[in-house]
This record gives C-alpha cells, sequence and structure tokens, in this order.
C-alpha cells in the first residue's frame, strides 16, 4: 500500500478496526484498504485456513513417513 493510503488493521487484543496508530502490530491483523475488509479480518482468515485445509498441495495427510 502507498504511504498515503487509508490502511486499516483488526486488534486482536480489542476486537475492533484500528487506524495506523493503534495497537502494535503484534496484536493485529493487516493492513486493510477498507474499514470494511479489516472488520471480517477474522473470518477471512478461517475461510483462508480451510482451503488451504482442502488444497492438496499442503495436505500433509497424504505424506508418507
Amino acid at each position: 500500500m502507498a504511504d498515503d493510503a487509508p490502511e486499516f488493521w483488526y486488534c486482536l487484543k480489542h476486537s475492533t478496526v484500528e487506524g495506523r496508530d493503534g495497537c502494535p502490530n503484534k496484536d493485529r491483523l493487516g493492513p486493510y484498504a477498507s474499514e470494511a475488509e479489516a472488520a471480517r479480518a477474522i473470518e477471512t482468515a478461517h475461510e483462508k485456513s480451510e482451503a488451504w485445509d482442502r488444497d492438496p498441495a499442503w495436505n500433509d495427510d497424504e505424506l508418507e513417513d
């Protein structure tokens, strides 16, 4: 993102959307381009995790020891 573009984060500590001057990055997800995207951060993370679980290229269950 460009330095002058608005950025939003989802704070894991407070369960809220924050701007640049929010909590430390270790406590948040982002940046996102909009407040709406940041508000969906947890859902987006779950969706991506589920997609990776179904991806045969990342399926560890099929690996042989």
